[in-house]
This record gives structure tokens, sequence and C-alpha cells, in this order.
């Protein structure tokens, strides 16, 4: 298949999806609705390095974030939703969990560079 293809098979699912419910939040990250029990409120700058604003998102775009990127890089290069987007792996996690079901959760794992 063809990205272009590809990209209309996605688009169709994800306007098949139903509309959210009013309890549910949207995720600014994947832009999917939050079921409740998959809300986590993640700091944008850490708690850490003095940050004080938070945003809701799904358990799995949050535990996402913290496998790929330290608290340090997080305060200093992605300190907001758009910065965090365009980190080049955020974005290929973003394009992938978009195709999963709002309620959907996989474990994260921490990235070679975290680990070394």
């Amino acid at each position: 298949m063809t990205g272009r293809i590809r990209k209309k098979q996605i688009q169709a699912r994800l306007e098949a999806l139903p509309t959210p419910r009013s309890g549910d939040a949207i995720c600014p990250l994947c832009e999917r609705p939050i079921p409740v029990r998959q809300q986590d409120a993640h700091h944008l700058v850490p708690k850490s390095h003095g940050g004080t604003e938070t945003v809701v998102l799904h358990r799995i775009c949050h535990r996402q974030i913290h496998a790929l990127l330290t608290e340090a890089e997080l305060a200093h290069h992605y300190p907001s939703v758009k910065a965090l987007k365009a980190q080049t792996e955020m974005a290929r996690f973003i394009r992938w969990v978009q195709t999963k079901p709002d309620d959907f959760f996989e474990k994260s794992r921490k990235s070679r560079r975290l680990k070394n």
C-alpha cells in the first residue's frame, strides 16, 4: 500500500469512531477522546524544574513522553504540546496511536538512549 492509500484508510477508520461523550476530554497530543479511566495529568515543565501548568493526556501518551524524554529535555526543549508533537519519535508514536481505540493501552518501554 502506498502512503496515500494508508492515510485514507486510517482517516476512514477515525471518522467511523463514535463521537466523544460529553465527559471525555480530548488528548491534545493524539486528539482522541480520553476515557475517564485513561486520563493522566502531565506537567508541561516538570515540577522538579518549577513547572505548574498541566494538561490531561491519554495514559499511553503520557507514559510515552517519559519513556522517550528526560525531565531536563522536557523543561528546556519540549515545554509545550506543540513542541512535543514536533519531536520526531513522539510524532511517529502519535501517528501510530491515532489508529487505536480510545481506551487502548500498552506498556511503554524506555528508549535505549535513556537506558544507557
